[in-house]
């Protein structure tokens, strides 16, 4: 014979019953034997409304649902001759998607024979943004070579 733990519509615990037990004292009162802790030794049954469950339930997963925003991956594009003042525009934004909890890709974007220069010019030219970044952030993908030029990606600490 399986027994559960039983607590009834207030909360209150009425010790382990037989399932039998446990099913006739919810028909007596009107209510619903609701299994709710499977895994524990005895599992936990409740006496309640099956719909006001239900209820409580989806009001819990919506509140949990409401708490955790998506991250996206942004992205900063910037060519070699970017200016000072637009390079602080972007790292602005990037501090700003940071602190919102976003990713951001940072591609240098090469254009002709800009994509042969020398592979250490190119990073620095990269870190100009990056040093201008106010949030603390980490690199999650190092430097490397896209088909447009080079991208590094950074995250919230």
């Amino acid at each position: 014979m399986r027994e559960l733990r039983v607590i009834d519509s207030e909360g209150q615990n009425l010790g382990v019953l037989s399932i039998k037990e446990a099913l006739e004292l919810a028909q007596s009162k009107g209510l619903d034997l609701i299994e709710i802790s499977p895994n524990a030794i005895p599992p936990i049954a409740k006496i309640m409304d099956f719909g006001k469950y239900q209820y409580e339930v989806n009001k819990k997963l919506k509140k949990a649902k409401a708490g955790s925003k998506p991250t996206e991956t942004k992205s900063i594009q910037i060519k070699i001759g970017t200016g000072d003042h637009d390079l602080e525009l972007k790292a602005k934004t990037a501090s700003k998607w940071l602190k919102e909890g976003h990713r951001i890709k940072v591609e240098l974007f090469l254009a002709g024979r800009t994509k042969y220069m020398d592979e250490k010019f190119l990073k620095e030219r990269l870190d100009r943004v990056l040093h201008l970044i106010t949030e603390d952030y980490k690199i999650s993908d190092a430097y490397k070579r896209g088909p447009k030029g080079l991208i590094t990606t950074i995250e919230k600490k």
